[in-house]
């Protein structure tokens, strides 16, 4: 998965699951229908911005998606049209969400961090775990091995559904 995106800079950092996606909103169990109310709570934010209306990136700064464990937060991340989120960390569930989610969470150095909110756009490599800046200057993320597997077949479940005529296989073999 290779891909190149614009840059929707939210420089702050602990941005908790209810600012991403405030509780009064979770009324359903659809993946959908919840991106309009992405970050509608943070004040200040230029999420409505015209000017990043075809973001794919999302750029923040230290325990983004820290509070309750809501999935919603990053469904509403991706509903909005993000395939990656930038931040120098992550709550732990919250980076589990994305990986089950096929949603990007990718860490970096404060100091590659302050060079990105100077970008418009950047190109992300999840295979060979890059972010090229326009200037082309590259930094290097890590993902874990297993999960970057869900992060490329498009999550959990689409990747536990690449497993099936495996697991089929080696049913038989037992019968």
């Amino acid at each position: 998965m290779n891909f190149k995106g614009k840059i929707f800079p939210l420089d702050r950092s602990n941005i908790d699951t209810d600012q991403i996606i405030p509780a009064r909103h979770l009324t359903g169990i659809s993946k959908l229908g919840y991106g309009v109310h992405l970050l509608e709570d943070v004040p200040q934010t230029t999420i409505n911005n015209p000017e990043y209306k075809d973001s794919a990136i999302l750029l923040t700064k230290e325990n983004f998606g820290c509070g309750s464990s809501r999935e919603h937060a990053v469904w509403a991340i991706m509903d909005r049209g993000f395939k990656a989120v930038i931040a120098m960390s992550f709550a732990r569930i919250f980076e589990e969400n994305c990986y089950n989610n096929g949603l990007i969470p990718i860490k970096l150095k404060e100091e590659e961090i302050e060079k990105l909110f100077k970008q418009n756009e950047c190109e992300i490599d999840a295979i060979n775990q890059t972010v090229k800046l326009q200037n082309g200057e590259t930094f290097k993320f890590e993902l874990d091995p297993l999960k970057k597997e869900f992060i490329l077949r498009g999550g959990f479940l689409k990747f536990m559904e690449s497993k099936i005529t495996k697991i089929k296989e080696w049913e038989k073999t037992k019968s």
